[in-house]
């Protein structure tokens, strides 16, 4: 039973028309769910992903119109990073984010930057089996395009404390100098740890949420069943519809989520529409008339 790698990475947004712009048309990744934040209904959850809202690309965001920017500490992811082809994709990257705002800072297999709330961003070049998790768009070379997600950076105080979870109730494996892998049948991920800075971190717009790992929908009860026997106290197993979620805090304090692989984007639209609706699980559907008078107008 292994994790295969990162499933999705939520976020925080408080402008999902500027988030919209920035992820569909500078990144190039495809818009393939809105729905809304489950635990609040009010508030948008948007997934952008490769062309089929594969687990291993979907990066979500929920709006909260108008937050404050947060800042990163201890605790919490600092750093997306994603998987891209070549040195030729970093420097088509450098000179189409040029002219997005923001700094970028490039060496030898990286470019990092963020995005227009602050958060961290980093494309890599990897050199891996893992199937390149991509999202067709016109102005973006499809072997230059983001290819799923390669891991995140974390800050902690002590990542010692993590081990014993990371290790052998989650399946991670210890690459050395406070990384971790995740790495199941068909692809896998990282989880990095870096110094905090001394400022206490503050959640809002910029910052991430939670970061889930992938599981197959059959093993979903036994991952539970061991993350509370680890200690970790996760949530009951709760039904989003679109995939199967518990959620726990690993040892630094970042929140964790396992989420099963299906039954997916498709469920409730045509493959060839995600996210060109507002979708609504079925026990909200009978909400859709007061959300849309409610949800930022996209």
């Amino acid at each position: 039973m292994k994790l295969d790698g990162i499933h999705h990475i939520t976020a925080i947004t408080g402008d999902a028309p500027q988030n919209l712009d920035f992820y569909s048309r500078v990144l190039g990744l495809r818009l393939v769910k809105k729905t809304v934040n489950q635990d609040d209904p009010t508030v948008y959850h948007l997934f952008y992903a490769d062309d089929r809202g594969s687990p291993g690309s979907d990066l979500t965001f929920f709006e909260y119109p108008g937050a404050t920017r947060g800042r990163p500490g201890a605790g919490m992811v600092h750093r997306i990073v994603w998987r891209v082809g070549s040195e030729e994709a970093l420097d088509f990257w450098a000179k189409r984010l040029q002219g997005e705002g923001g700094a970028l800072e490039r060496e030898s297999g990286k470019l990092r930057f963020s995005d227009p709330e602050g958060m961290g961003l980093e494309l890599a070049v990897v050199d891996t089996a893992d199937e390149p998790l991509v999202a067709t768009h016109a102005e973006i070379p499809v072997e230059h395009a983001l290819q799923g997600f390669d891991g995140v950076r974390a800050y902690s105080r002590d990542p010692a404390r993590s081990a014993a979870l990371l290790g052998e109730p989650l399946g991670f494996r210890d690459t050395g100098g406070g990384t971790w892998e995740a790495r199941g049948v068909s692809r896998g991920s990282f989880y990095a740890y870096d110094s905090p800075p001394d400022d206490p971190g503050i959640g809002g717009a910029g910052t991430v949420h939670h970061v889930a790992w992938a599981s197959e929908l059959e093993d979903h009860e036994a991952w539970q069943r061991r993350v509370a026997e680890a200690g970790a106290r996760p949530t009951p197993i709760i039904d989003r519809f679109y995939f199967r979620s518990i959620y726990f805090r690993e040892p630094s304090g970042v929140l964790f989520e396992i989420a099963t692989k299906g039954p997916g984007f498709s469920a409730d639209e045509d493959p060839q529409h995600l996210g060109e609706r507002l979708s609504l699980p079925p026990n909200y559907e009978s909400l859709r008339s007061q959300l849309e008078q409610v949800l930022t107008p996209l």
